[in-house]
């Protein structure tokens, strides 16, 4: 369906890591749109096209054709972004870690399903941890820098995206409902501002199957993000979260743009934007 009339405050952008010369120019035409502009560093492919009024039928329609789209305020800037939280299993990092320390016990799969349904939202997240942690029981400590240094990989545009917003003026929090172990490795890595997750309970160089303290659950995510907001993000600057699993829900509800990255159906269902072909760079072409 084609958008009802411009809209000067809002821009229609439109992103993939290749875009065809036809297959802009037939969005361009399907939005009425009266101009079409390259942007960014070429890496996403990304065009706006300004004063497009929102409609979902494009939006659709750009991802038929494999591409990420949104409308966004043309007013947006990098510069007005003072908080960046990110989840850090399948977002920042392309595994879900606690899957893949399952594996070095053989158990992969029994763990990877209760992962998955958490993920959606099935089942109480803090309940589904503790069950999978105690199943880790046994497992000497060293399987973790194992898992890190064999396993980990940032997602694609994941330390280009952060340099830039960190360049930019914002504050950079990884909460994680995952472990501290990694998030800290990662926090050095990136240079981080703020991170938190949980630790894992060890003695004499064995996990114990326990958890050490409150679990870092959906509800202690948002604590945390909502926490930054209050020191960073006042004076109208903005605070973007990124997750892809049902216990980023409630620290999207602190942020003002919340972003789902290659995400459940129900994180996507309730994000500002989604990300499904991008790499994480892809969310800095939301703003000019």
């Amino acid at each position: 369906m084609k958008a009802p009339g411009p809209d000067p405050e809002t821009d229609f952008v439109v992103q993939a890591p290749v875009i065809a010369p036809s297959t802009i120019a037939a969005l361009g035409r399907l939005a009425g749109a009266q101009a079409i502009i390259p942007f960014g560093s070429g890496s996403p492919a990304a065009y706006r096209l300004p004063g497009v009024a929102g409609d979902d039928g494009l939006v659709e329609a750009a991802r038929a054709q494999g591409c990420d789209a949104a409308f966004v305020p043309s007013d947006h800037r990098r510069e007005h972004v003072g908080v960046v939280a990110i989840d850090m299993d399948s977002t920042l990092i392309t595994i879900e870690c606690i899957d893949e320390i399952a594996d070095l016990k053989g158990i992969k799969p029994e763990v990877a399903a209760i992962t998955a349904s958490a993920m959606r939202g099935e089942i109480d997240f803090e309940q589904s941890l503790r069950r999978r942690v105690a199943l880790l029981a046994g497992l000497p400590v060293a399987v973790l820098e194992r898992v890190y240094e064999e396993r980990v990989r940032l997602s694609p545009g994941a330390a280009r995206m952060l340099a830039r917003f960190k360049a930019a003026g914002a504050v950079t929090v990884l909460v994680s409902g995952g472990f501290t172990f990694f998030t800290e490795r990662l926090q050095q890595r990136l240079g981080l501002d703020v991170t938190a997750a949980n630790v894992l309970s060890a003695k004499d160089g064995i996990l114990t199957g326990d958890i050490e303290g409150d679990v870092v659950d959906a509800r202690m995510k948002a604590e945390v993000v909502r926490a930054q907001v209050s020191k960073h993000a006042r004076n109208s600057r903005l605070t973007v979260a990124i997750g892809d699993g049902a216990n980023d829900l409630p620290m999207f509800a602190v942020a003002d743009i919340s972003i789902a990255y290659r995400a459940q159906p129900v994180v996507r269902a309730q994000a500002t934007h989604t990300l499904d072909y991008c790499g994480l760079d892809a969310v800095l072409n939301l703003f000019k």
